[in-house]
């Protein structure tokens, strides 16, 4: 078979550990064990598709049967042992695809195989691919021989070579034994140049940035991204060159910028535009579930932003894409990014129920509208920086510092703001002085839950205009200040401020009702009547004293 024929992903396949890229830190390990006679009975290779697990487990079988040794390891004129290994013949090197062969039977006969001794190398290899495919009677079997594999009289032994991608499935007796090794992601920056050095040695004629591209699609996988090379570089003819507008068409992906304005007009309540432009974008050939992920990623870019390098972003997005977000991420409030989230991942799970998961998306573009529309409504998103210290009486609302960019559409905007004001200034009538009058409003408002947290489980430390200081016990609902606060607000149309203090507060209203009922039982107990009782009926017991209204205190 003609080299020229191979596909990349074979013709570039690492054959020792300075072709490995993105591995350092596991090839010096082995190497360094290898040069201190200190290897392990069996390794474990786990990571992601393509990022050379199989391949490491190659590359270890042949530094430990090297014909000239690990200080002296083949490079380029491979000795017989390196060459037999590099084609999967030798006889002492054997390769096992655990999810054709799971049974116990298989895993038996390769015991008994390592009964004899390697025939011309040092060591017996037993590469096992997909390990986690095993049975687990298979696993059991194999336990015995990994912590004590036969001694050869070569002075060699046996050694068991893993590899995985669900390490979580490999029983952990069989992990205690081996010596894991957890191959990482090719990191960006250098899975791109390794394309772009291999597109030259091709002569293949792609951008800059449909490499970029690929590099992104691959996500961290050397094969993918060799994969989608080569498919990139036949897609075109020989005259010419793979741009970033053909490599999406060919990958089936879409232009970022594209999304970034569609989130845009999401934000501004543009409803007819962002229906248009994601229906361009379908028309693309984009899957439902590829829109819904780059989706789910731009979120996260524009609530982390500011944390986040070109680089970094894995080449998802360009300079001009990433100063786009960072400016348009500084009018956003974090509570609606939150949101989005949350309404993306669920719909991910609609997508698998819908017939149609081209409706699915759609809905979920308005539904994200709406519910941003409906959290500026209730003044609950508001940028902190425009909020000012003295609140008065319609400051948010009537502010001149509109939010920037948010769902609704100013004549939206200027359409509901007279209700909310009119709504605000009606609740602002009422006037919560003490604490008492706030246990009042709450029974008054049927808030049964929020009464009850107040009664049982605060205590008063201070209760103030706008402020009250409390402490608490441990049976408190964690989401009582949030409740206590909205309603307040509510109730009074002003922000109130609910402080946590140290001090133990005033004893809880129940506390106080307990120990009132327990003075007057003792009370009761001590008086001449209770004793003239006992007189007659020594078995009984006073449980409880009810006070007539015009004796309490």
């Amino acid at each position: 078979m003609n080299k020229n024929s191979k596909v990349l992903a074979l013709k570039y396949r690492p054959k020792n550990f300075d072709d490995l890229i993105g591995q350092n830190v596991v090839a010096e390990t082995i190497i360094n064990s290898i040069k201190n006679n200190k290897v392990p009975n069996a390794y474990l290779f786990t990571g992601i598709r393509g990022v050379g697990k199989t391949t490491t487990a190659r590359i270890v079988a042949k530094s430990l049967n090297c014909s000239n040794g690990i200080e002296n390891l083949c490079k380029d004129n491979f000795c017989e042992n390196c060459n037999a290994i590099t084609n999967s013949s030798h006889i002492d090197v054997l390769e096992m695809d655990a999810a054709s062969k799971t049974g116990v039977d298989d895993v038996r006969d390769l015991i008994e195989f390592s009964r004899y001794g390697p025939t011309s190398a040092k060591y017996k290899i037993f590469i096992i691919d997909e390990v986690h495919m095993l049975s687990k009677q298979a696993f059991n079997a194999l336990l015995k021989t990994l912590e004590e594999p036969p001694q050869y009289e070569s002075g060699g032994g046996l050694k068991f070579i893993f590899a995985t991608t669900e390490i979580k499935k490999i029983p952990i007796t069989v992990v205690s034994r081996c010596q894991r090794f957890d191959l990482s992601r090719i990191k960006s920056t250098e899975l791109f140049e390794f394309i772009k050095k291999i597109k030259d040695t091709e002569n293949g004629k792609v951008t800059d940035d449909a490499l970029k591209l690929i590099v992104k699609i691959s996500e961290g996988s050397v094969r993918d991204a060799l994969s989608l090379l080569d498919r990139g570089m036949l897609a075109v003819e020989n005259s010419e060159e793979l741009n970033l507008t053909k490599a999406l068409k060919i990958f089936g992906y879409f232009d970022r910028s594209q999304l970034i304005n569609l989130f845009k007009l999401i934000l501004e309540g543009e409803e007819n535009k962002v229906i248009e432009i994601y229906r361009k974008i379908y028309d693309q050939g984009v899957e439902p579930k590829i829109f819904i992920n780059d989706f789910l990623e731009l979120i996260y870019y524009f609530k982390n932003i500011n944390f986040l390098t070109p680089e970094s972003t894995n080449f998802s997005l360009n300079d001009e894409e990433f100063s786009k977000i960072k400016e348009t991420s500084n009018n956003i409030d974090n509570e609606i990014l939150i949101l989005f989230w949350q309404f993306t991942i669920r719909t991910l799970g609609e997508l698998d129920i819908v017939s149609n998961q081209n409706l699915s998306i759609e809905m979920l573009l308005l539904r994200l509208m709406y519910i941003s529309s409906s959290k500026i409504n209730n003044q609950n998103i508001i940028k902190r920086d425009s909020i000012k210290s003295d609140e008065k009486e319609g400051s948010i609302l009537d502010s001149k510092k509109e939010p920037i960019n948010q769902i609704k559409n100013i004549a939206q905007e200027k359409k509901n703001k007279p209700e909310i004001q009119r709504d605000i200034k009606a609740e602002e009538k009422l006037s919560i002085e003490s604490f008492e009058k706030l246990i009042e409003v709450c029974t008054n408002n049927k808030e049964m839950k929020l009464k009850f947290e107040l009664e049982k489980n605060v205590n008063l430390v201070s209760f103030e205009k706008n402020r009250v200081e409390i402490s608490f016990n441990d049976n408190i609902d964690k989401n009582f200040v949030k409740d206590l606060s909205l309603k307040l607000f509510e109730w009074t149309g002003q922000r109130w401020i609910i402080t946590f203090s140290k001090t133990k507060g005033a004893q809880s209203v129940k506390e106080k009702e307990q120990n009132l009922k327990d003075e007057l039982l003792e009370k009761s107990k001590n008086s001449e009547i209770y004793k003239t009782v006992l007189e007659k009926f020594p078995d009984a017991n006073l449980i409880e004293t009810i006070q007539k209204k015009n004796e309490e205190k």
